[in-house]
């Protein structure tokens, strides 16, 4: 597998979404950048803020889209066809109801499970193909309560576990970029339950 180029996390701009479930990819990009000393710049070509860090002596861009979620895609494209970056070179890291807080888990294809930023993503990308960072935020129990729970701040023993993944995934990143995915998945799959 070659390595990483683009990592993307999925969140919705505006104070009333920062703390949000949802928000949860652009948490983790937030410290991502500030840990590799990158600076985050509004790009309206983008769409979206970018940054770029070096992690393991290759380049990687950081992309936050500012087109809500349902949009996400508009964002990804625009930076990977300007860069020239394959689906199996991005990473997008997003909130996950399947898996309870605390939980991250890699992942490379499959379908969006009903979360639209995934699903805007793959359509615009064409293609499935790119890598998922999974951040568990649990399930409300009601599908009918879905949208409402992702747009709420997690309960703090939540939040504490999340901030755990987050830190158990962070350190799993610089295998995941230089290409060695499989013991970045063995790694963060056993860390984060």
């Amino acid at each position: 597998m070659s390595g990483i180029r683009l990592i993307v996390g999925l969140g919705n701009p505006g104070p009333e979404y920062e703390r949000t479930r949802h928000n949860a990819g652009f948490w983790l990009l937030d410290e991502l950048c500030w840990r590799h000393k990158g600076s985050w710049r509004t790009d309206g070509k983008f769409h979206g803020d970018v940054a770029r860090v070096e992690i393991e002596g290759q380049d990687v861009w950081l992309l936050k889209p500012m087109t809500y979620m349902n949009l996400s895609g508009q964002a990804v494209l625009a930076l990977a066809h300007f860069y020239k970056i394959l689906p199996d070179q991005i990473l997008v890291v997003h909130d996950e109801l399947d898996l309870p807080p605390g939980a991250a888990r890699f992942k490379q294809g499959g379908g969006h499970g009903g979360h639209n930023g995934l699903k805007d993503i793959a359509a615009r990308l064409s293609s499935p193909a790119f890598w998922r960072l999974r951040l568990g935020i649990g399930h409300p129990g009601d599908r009918n309560e879905v949208a409402n729970f992702v747009l709420k701040k997690p309960r703090a023993e939540e939040q504490q576990a999340l901030d755990e993944a987050i830190e158990q995934a962070l350190r799993q990143l610089p295998a995941a970029v230089g290409g060695k995915m499989a013991a970045a998945m063995k790694e963060l799959h056993t860390a984060a339950k």
